[in-house]
């Protein structure tokens, strides 16, 4: 198994993103942002909170840059629990962060109802010639579990 895959990480996005399921800020959506072992940041989807484009990577990647005070997020990982949307993997693409690893994919969130664009991550390296390595389907049973908690919810909000 390649060395970034670590559930430590995913586990972190994956109780951020479980926070929702209480609050209501956003959707159930976490992640998790790593340098050489480090953590540096761990955020979830805040949109009904603040605004459209607080998606859990957007706000990791905010955290992340605050506490390196650069934009650039080489040699970072992003664990996230939901496969990247086109807006968030631009983000990280232009984070240049180094990888990402995911759970479930936007095919499993748009079942839900969610306001997907069904463009896959590897579709958008492809495309846009990203450098960015894509690790999909990492612990998937426990990201699809934070999903099914979130269909199961009656005053869960609709986007």
């Amino acid at each position: 198994m390649d060395k970034r895959l670590n559930k430590k990480y995913m586990m972190l996005a994956i109780q951020e993103a479980r926070k929702n399921l209480k609050s209501m800020q956003g959707g159930p959506f976490g992640a998790c942002i790593v340098k050489d072992g480090k953590v540096l940041a761990v955020s979830r989807n805040t949109v009904l909170k603040t605004d459209a484009t607080a998606h859990a990577e957007v706000n990791a990647i905010r955290a992340a840059s605050r506490k390196l005070k650069t934009f650039d997020l080489s040699g970072c990982i992003i664990y996230s629990t939901t496969e990247p949307c086109p807006m968030c993997f631009s983000a990280i693409h232009w984070a240049r962060i180094d990888a990402i690893v995911y759970g479930t994919d936007i095919a499993d969130v748009k079942k839900l109802g969610f306001y997907e664009l069904d463009i896959p991550c590897k579709k958008l390296k492809s495309l846009g010639k990203s450098r960015i390595e894509i690790f999909p389907d990492f612990l998937l049973e426990e990201c699809s579990a934070l999903l099914r908690e979130w269909e199961g919810l009656e005053c869960r909000a609709v986007y």
